[in-house]
């Protein structure tokens, strides 16, 4: 049964919201993980799978945990972030890049490349496997982020079921694959493990959208479903922080749900294939005089 199609709490709405705001009050306030702009919704519903999950009575319950149990709070991060990818997702946003970005990145001596949101790291070592057949994965370095310390771990070890594989397979030919994506996995019992070479220019590292700043100057800046979780303030001030990381005629790569257009940010780029979320950022910032 769907936990938000109940009143878990036992309380009417009004006070469900009051117990919403105390816990992201106590996120902030006690382990300065801001969710104060994450789309409501959303955020209750990853709230109430909390309480279900940990079979408290209701959110006032975890918010005590939370605040006096120091080891609760990894468990709640993993609950509240949503590490969910596959390899090779939407395979003509890659089929995109490996046609229409790479080669125009290939024009560096360098390429820094910045995956926020990584999750568990499938769209990483997709992406290591593109740079890889282009012929270009030497001259890169690639940081991985995250706020979920558990998603960071997994997607360095690059470890995943063996289930997903053969859908992974049928992906990375979709996206343009010249060999089998077989070649970059062993497999044993019921997991398969990437080849370790696909991560030699990887560098995995904690950060957090909604609180930090710009990480890197890169050419390429890749978030995919993550911006689908924020409110529109929050998803316009991290848009802006994509564009402060870009340098002048580099690329930025959105999930196909998430939009560019009615964010401020939007007249700094222009779309290389709008329908794939693919833009590229204006060779000189526009500057809007009227304010």
């Amino acid at each position: 049964m769907n936990p938000v199609a109940l009143n878990l709490s036992g309380i009417d709405p009004e006070l469900d919201d009051i117990e919403l705001n105390l816990f992201v009050s106590a996120m902030r306030q006690r382990h300065g993980y801001d969710f104060a702009q994450y789309a409501p919704a959303s955020l209750k519903r990853r709230v109430y799978q909390l309480v279900e999950q940990h079979r408290t009575s209701n959110i006032s319950t975890l918010t005590g945990r939370l605040l006096h149990d120091p080891t609760f709070l990894p468990q709640v991060l993993e609950g509240l972030s949503v590490p969910v990818s596959d390899m090779f997702r939407d395979p003509p946003v890659f089929r995109a890049l490996r046609e229409q970005v790479l080669p125009a990145l290939s024009v560096y001596p360098r390429i820094t490349i910045w995956q926020a949101g990584c999750a568990r790291g499938q769209e990483i070592y997709s992406l290591a496997i593109l740079l890889e057949e282009a012929g270009l994965y030497d001259r890169c370095q690639i940081y991985a982020t995250d706020f979920n310390d558990a998603a960071l771990r997994q997607a360095r070890e690059g470890i995943y079921p063996a289930r997903e594989a053969q859908a992974w397979s049928r992906n990375y030919q979709a996206a343009g694959g010249t060999c089998s994506l077989a070649d970059y996995y062993s497999a044993r019992y019921d997991f398969i493990k990437l080849d370790q070479r696909l991560r030699r220019n990887v560098v995995f590292a904690d950060h957090n959208l909604v609180t930090d700043a710009v990480f890197c100057e890169a050419q390429l800046v890749l978030c995919r479903n993550v911006l689908i979780y924020f409110s529109n303030p929050l998803q316009n001030r991290v848009l802006a922080m994509f564009r402060d990381s870009l340098l002048p005629g580099g690329f930025l790569c959105l999930g196909l749900r998430e939009n560019l257009a009615l964010a401020p940010a939007a007249r700094d780029f222009e779309a290389l294939d709008s329908s794939l979320r693919l833009f590229r950022r204006c060779p000189e910032p526009v500057h809007d005089e009227g304010g």
